[in-house]
């Protein structure tokens, strides 16, 4: 096993990981009732394309980090979950400001024979979405703070909703694009 990097059982830890997760759901619900009219000179929606990116390398990841944790190299997991909670912060500035710059998108509608499918999607996507922070927070302070009992258990429960989050975000992305209007 890894040396413990954090102070196991710290209040602060806790106190930090409910903060910044609360700030980030504010973040984005305030953000996304805002537009931002301004022309960066390029399409805006490349930021949406970033994010796809980003879901993309972050399901890779994660399912790296799973064979790593399985196959006993701690650190080389460690690694690996170290980067996707990074390339899942520059997930989140990305997409606020995606949504900021863009404002919202709306799905073609009914007629689309890929709308209830994607409505589908969306209903479950954006709700994970919402909780899976805290949860890899959590999950991550386990491991860091050398509490590796209670940071596998929480895993069991992080992997899969953060691997669902991050396909699904691929799948929004890959549904909504055609609708995109160029923002040049």
């Amino acid at each position: 096993m890894l040396t413990a990097s954090l102070k196991k059982n710290d209040k602060q830890a806790n106190v930090i990981i409910w903060t910044a997760s609360i700030a980030v759901f504010a973040l984005v619900a305030i953000t996304s009732k805002y537009k931002l009219e301004l022309n960066l000179g390029f399409n805006i929606h490349l930021f949406a394309l970033l994010n796809a990116i980003i879901n993309s390398t972050v399901t890779v990841l994660l399912i790296a980090g799973l064979f790593a944790a399985k196959s006993g190299k701690y650190m080389l997991h460690r690694n690996i979950m170290i980067t996707a909670i990074l390339l899942s912060s520059v997930f989140l500035l990305s997409y606020v400001g995606h949504h900021l710059l863009a404002g919202e998108t709306k799905y073609g509608g009914p007629h689309d024979s890929r709308y209830y499918t994607y409505l589908f999607i969306l209903a479950t996507h954006i709700p994970l979405a919402t909780i899976i922070l805290p949860f890899a927070l959590f999950t991550a302070y386990r491991a860091l703070s050398g509490d590796y009992q209670k940071h596998k258990k929480l895993s069991r429960i992080t992997w899969p909703l953060w691997l669902y989050v991050s396909i699904t975000g691929v799948l929004v992305y890959w549904f909504i694009s055609p609708y995109y209007i160029p923002h040049i």
